[in-house]
């Protein structure tokens, strides 16, 4: 079984998720079968098959995450150093076209967030900075076509 790298963070965030599906949302939706099941005649009771279908999804979610977690390799950023990106560090990126500036943290797949800085290890960008080090100079794919970005900091918190 292949592990997947995660941070800490990441970690939590997804048990919190599975203990939330096992405590709130499992009770929540089984509640509201049986209050669809008392209004009788199932066939064509929308809130029943509702209900059904949020059950449904429960169950995969709660499977996917049991999986994601037992296969995570935990990997600290704060316990590596130095100028080189690798799985946990934060990048500091200047566009070179644009001069516009970016911080990205290189994370686990399960666990990306652009829009909270988080980028996923398996991305175009993160598969571009790995190995590279302050005052590299990357080019990416992108849809408008190649960006190009110069690395300005690598920290691991």
């Amino acid at each position: 079984m292949q592990k997947s790298p995660m941070t800490a963070q990441g970690l939590k965030r997804l048990e919190d998720e599975l203990r939330q599906l096992k405590t709130e949302g499992r009770p929540a939706v089984i509640r509201a079968i049986a209050e669809a099941r008392a209004h009788g005649d199932l066939s064509e009771n929308a809130e029943y098959h509702a209900a059904r279908e949020r059950q449904s999804f429960i169950e995969g979610r709660v499977m996917e995450l049991e999986g994601l977690i037992s296969t995570a390799q935990v990997i600290d950023p704060s316990s590596l150093s130095g100028d080189r990106v690798q799985f946990g560090a934060t990048v500091e990126l200047v566009d070179e076209e644009t001069d516009q500036e970016r911080t990205y943290q290189i994370v686990g797949e399960h666990e990306a967030d652009i829009k909270q800085g988080r980028l996923s290890v398996s991305s175009p960008l993160a598969k571009a900075l790995i190995g590279k080090e302050v005052g590299d100079s990357v080019s990416v794919p992108a849809p408008g076509g190649d960006r190009t970005y110069e690395i300005l900091k690598v920290t691991y918190r």
